[in-house]
This record gives C-alpha cells, structure tokens and sequence, in this order.
C-alpha cells in the first residue's frame, strides 16, 4: 500500500472525538474557547478563519489584522463517554465548553467571547 492510502486508512480507522479548544493570539493573549464533536476537524476552524468566515467577528478581525502565525490552537479536553446509561453528548460538550469558558474568562480584553 502506497503512503498516501496508508495515511488515508490511518485517518479513517482513528476514533472521532468530541472536545473543547482554545484558540491563544500570541499578539495580545486573548483566547477564544469553542468546542466541537469532531476534534478531526480542528483544521476546519483554521480554514474559516483564512477564509474570513469565522462567526466570531472579533476573532476574525484580529486574525486578520496579527495574521496566522500570530495565533495558536490548542485541544484543552476531550469528552469522556460514559460506558452505561444513556449519555447525552451534545449536552455534556456544551457543559465541558461552559467548565472552560468559567475557568479562563475570555471575556473584554482577555478574550473573545461576549459576557
């Protein structure tokens, strides 16, 4: 099998995992949290923000005023699943995000979500 399908196959077979991130301006410290059920996809969020398209304006605008390299992205945690029972996975991602958010406080000069 060449690299690329190997790499493919790889990439298929990998688990997808739901989690909270965080994006850090290196500029300013701001820091936004989000969360996706999909961490796979994190790239996905860099691409919005290339493309100018991110919903968070202010985010945004500070993209593309520093430029990327003026920002990391960092996974802070993932969803644990529980094992029995009935396990709501978009609520219990949402109350990881809020855990984070109360924790870090991007709010106003530290950050980039509204109060």
């Amino acid at each position: 099998m060449d690299r690329q399908k190997e790499l493919k196959q790889i990439y298929k077979e990998t688990p997808i995992q739901s989690g909270v991130y965080k994006i850090t301006n290196t500029t300013n410290n701001k820091v936004y949290i989000g969360s996706t059920n999909n961490l796979k996809r994190l790239n996905g969020v860099q691409f919005m923000l290339k493309m100018n398209s991110h919903t968070n304006k202010t985010l945004q605008a500070d993209w593309n005023k520093f430029g990327a390299a003026s920002f990391e992205i960092e996974i802070l945690e993932m969803l644990k699943k529980k094992e029995e029972g009935y396990f709501d996975a978009k609520r219990e991602l949402a109350k990881l995000e809020e855990k984070w958010i109360a924790k870090l406080e991007p709010f106003g000069e530290n950050g980039y979500i509204e109060k």
